[in-house]
C-alpha cells in the first residue's frame, strides 16, 4: 500500500472486502450502500455509463428479472493507492461467478474503485470500473 495514512488505507481495504463479499453473495442493497448517491459506473459489458448510483440500481434490478444472480466473487492482487487526502484508489483482479436462467456462467476481470472518506468517518466508493482481465 502506497500511503501516508495507513489507519485510512486499512478502512478502505476492509470496505472494499465488504462491498465485494455483499456483491458475491447477491446482497444488492448492501452491496449499494457502500456507493456514495453521485458513484459512477463503468463496465465492460455495457454500452453506457452509469452517471449515478440509482441509475445502476435500476440496471441491476432489471438484471434480477432476467434471471441474473451473483453467485460468488474471490478477490485477489489487491491494492490501495491513496490519490489524494481522504481518496484512495482500490484495484484487484477479481473472479465472479453468476447464474443466468439456470446456466452458470465465470468471468475473470480486474477492478478499479475510487473511495471517499469523509469527516463522518464513511467510506464510499465514487466511482467502479470494469474491465475483461487479459487472457
Amino acid at each position: 500500500m502506497a500511503v501516508s495514512n495507513p489507519g485510512e488505507a486499512e478502512k478502505v481495504l476492509a470496505t472494499a472486502n465488504d462491498l465485494i463479499a455483499a456483491f458475491g453473495n447477491h446482497r444488492r442493497d448492501e452491496y449499494f450502500s457502500y456507493f456514495a448517491p453521485e458513484a459512477s459506473f463503468i463496465f465492460h459489458g455495457s454500452d453506457r455509463v452509469f452517471a449515478t448510483r440509482a441509475e445502476y440500481e435500476q440496471e441491476w434490478r432489471a438484471w434480477e428479472e432476467s434471471g441474473l444472480r451473483f453467485v460468488s466473487c474471490a478477490s485477489t492482487d489487491q491494492r490501495v493507492t491513496e490519490l489524494g487526502p481522504g481518496v484512495f484508489l482500490f484495484t484487484h483482479r477479481v473472479h465472479t461467478t453468476l447464474e443466468q436462467g439456470g446456466s452458470m456462467e465465470e468471468l475473470d476481470e480486474r477492478e478499479s474503485i475510487v473511495f471517499r472518506l469523509g469527516l463522518d468517518d464513511s467510506c464510499l466508493a465514487v466511482h467502479e470500473h470494469l474491465s475483461p482481465y487479459p487472457s
